[in-house]
Order: C-alpha cells, then structure tokens, then sequence
C-alpha cells in the first residue's frame, strides 16, 4: 500500500470517528441523560443520609416524576409536530372537576364519568388543532385563549353547581367502580407485603395498620407513565406515523408536498396531549379524593420545560419521547431532593429558570449543527 493510499485510509477513519462522535452528539436524549446523571449524583452526595434512596424516598419521587413524565409525553409529540399547548394545566383542572360534576352532582357512575370526561377534553383538544389549522394563528395564541377559557369554565362550573371551587366525595363515589382502579389503584400489593413480612421494606409500627408495608404497591400513576413511553417511543421511532410527526414539525409544507397528511397529524396531537392530561387529572382526582378548580396550575410550562431538557427544538421536528421522560425524571427528582436536602423549596423555581436556559442553549447549537447554520 502507497503511502497516499496510507494517508486515504487514516483519513476515511477519522472521518468516519468523527462521523459517529457527530451522530452521538445531536442524540436528543443526550442532555437528558447527562441531566440526570449529574442530578442523581448531586442528591446522592447531599440527600442520601435523610432518605431520598429509601424505598420510601424513592417512590416519593418516582410519583412525583410520573406525574411530569404523562403530560411531557404528550407535550414532546406536538412539539416534534411544530406545536405547543398552554392550555394543558388548565386541561387538568377542567378533567378532574368534570369527573367531580358528573358523578358527585349529577350522580353518574365513576366509569361513566371518567369516560364522558375523556372525550370531552380529547374533543377540546381536536378543537384546538382544528383552529391552528382553520385560521392559520400560532397555537402559542390559540393555545393561551383556551388556558383562560377552560380555567374560567372550571372555577365556573364548580361555583354555579355546588357553591364550592373544592369538590370531595369521589373517593367513596369510586368504591366497587371497575374502571377507577386502573387510575388510582396499586399494582404488586402482595410482593410489597411479602417484602414487608421479610423486613426488606419499612412497615408500620403501631396503629391499624401495624405490620403493613409503608409502601402498599406501585401506584398506577407510575404505571400509566411507564405505559406512555413505551408507546410515544414506539410510535414514534417504529411506525410510518412517527415518521409523519417528524416530518410535519420539521417542514409542514414539504410534507405535505409528498403526501404526509399533516393537518390530521397535528389535530391527532393535540387530541393525544388531552388524553395525556385527563390521565393525569384522572389519577390526581382518584389520588385525593376531590377535585380542585386550581389543580394543574403552570403545569403546561413544567411540561414543555422536561421536553425541552429532553432535546426537543422549539422550532419542531426534532425530540425524543425518552429524552422527554428523562426531563421530567430530572423534574420529579429535584423537588423532592430539595425537601430532603433541607433546601429551601423556592429555589425549586429558580432551578427550572436555568435549566431552561441551559436547556434552550444547548438545542441551539445542536439546531446549527444539524442545519449548518452559524
């Protein structure tokens, strides 16, 4: 071999090293794992020793995270669709009182009215993608109307009915219901029982429940969590219709030049981001018992927020829904960490205004790189 023909070949590899350095580096999971490497580290050096690792630390924070992780889910699709929804939070406040109206007021069964909950907030959020769509507007605007609009319905509809803003009674209305345990049920009950026997895990020591597991199961507000990845992970990385969501976020008019049925993509994702929520207010409501007309407050914002520290461009087209759970995890995992870091809970808020930062820094320059742009 020449030495030309020497120099071509360290040449190819370098090329091809640098290759796959560059594929590594614009991994939109990339700044989530890192993210949540230097998150876990953090609290293990300053929180290990008041419990954050126990079983029952861990599952304070794991439902915590859960709760981010349902609505990131679905704020990670419609934002690699090129859009956003603000009116997610007030999404769940309006889900968990229609389940309160429907069956404390009305006197509806718990499934039924889960059920007609559902389709009425996936019919809001058909709704909005609707109007993005018919009137060409920024669905930042369309979006922000309807946060005003369903939290003024809530705090309405709650005061017209009972005179109250804070509806109780669900909890006894979902006694022998068949379809309120898939929301607020727990899984594993007997191996947490089994551990507890076995003094794996903590149990309590006096009163009524003297000798049960501390932990009674995994809630199913993990589970639904669990559940969402998978399928947002499959649907989007396995199926031609992922291919479709990347393709509208990314140039909605080239994508439909080649026959991507765009519009009936981003109308799907907002319904999908409803669902997401009325998850989400479904458990919180099986959770305590009430619904609130002021739950899921800034919620939409912590949403976008875990997308954005999972790699999702702002601009569309580009995200994962791992990235996106890893976001929320880091979420989940700071609030409780800061309560038992001793830290004051305030500067929880600042912690999400420079990770945002951050988070909105880094996808920039990831942009560039994919785009080569300077």
């Amino acid at each position: 071999m020449t030495q030309s023909q020497q120099t071509k070949s360290v040449n190819d590899e370098r090329v091809k090293q640098r290759s796959r350095f560059h594929q590594a580096l614009i991994r939109p999971e990339l700044g989530g794992i890192f993210g949540t490497i230097l998150v876990f580290f953090f609290f293990f050096l300053t929180a290990r020793d008041s419990g954050m690792f126990s079983p029952t630390g861990v599952m304070n924070w794991s439902i915590v995270s859960a709760q981010f992780i349902i609505i990131a889910v679905g704020a990670c699709l419609l934002m690699i669709a090129g859009e956003f929804d603000l009116s997610v939070g007030s999404m769940i406040g309006f889900a968990g009182m229609s389940i309160a109206l429907l069956s404390i007021s009305m006197g509806l069964p718990i499934w039924l009215a889960i059920i007609l909950t559902f389709i009425l907030c996936m019919a809001v959020g058909a709704l909005n993608g609707w109007l993005v769509i018919k009137t060409g507007l920024p669905s930042f605007i369309v979006t922000l109307a309807f946060l005003f609009i369903l939290r003024g319905l809530t705090i309405f509809s709650a005061i017209a009915t009972t005179k109250k803003t804070i509806i109780g009674g669900v909890r006894d209305a979902a006694e022998g219901d068949w379809l309120a345990p898939l929301f607020g049920g727990k899984v594993l009950a007997g191996l947490f029982t089994w551990m507890g026997e076995n003094g794996w895990i903590e149990t309590f020591s006096r009163g009524i429940k003297k000798g049960q597991p501390v932990i009674e199961g995994i809630p199913m507000l993990i589970i639904w969590a669990i559940v969402l990845i998978i399928f947002g992970h499959l649907l989007l990385t396995k199926t031609k219709f992922g291919n479709w969501i990347f393709a509208s976020g990314g140039d909605a008019r080239a994508a439909s030049y080649v026959g991507v049925p765009v519009k009936r993509v981003k109308i799907l994702m907002f319904m999908f981001t409803a669902f997401c929520a009325c998850i989400f207010a479904t458990a919180q409501v099986m959770e305590f018992g009430s619904a609130g007309a002021d739950r899921g407050l800034l919620k939409e914002f912590e949403a976008i927020i875990s997308v954005v520290i999972g790699g999702a461009l702002l601009t569309g087209g580009y995200g994962s829904v791992i990235g996106a759970a890893l976001g929320a995890l880091i979420f989940g995992v700071v609030q409780q960490g800061l309560f038992f870091a001793g830290v004051e809970s305030s500067l929880f808020r600042v912690f999400l205004g420079v990770i945002l930062l951050l988070a909105v820094i880094l996808n920039t320059y990831i942009r560039r790189m994919i785009t080569g742009e300077r």
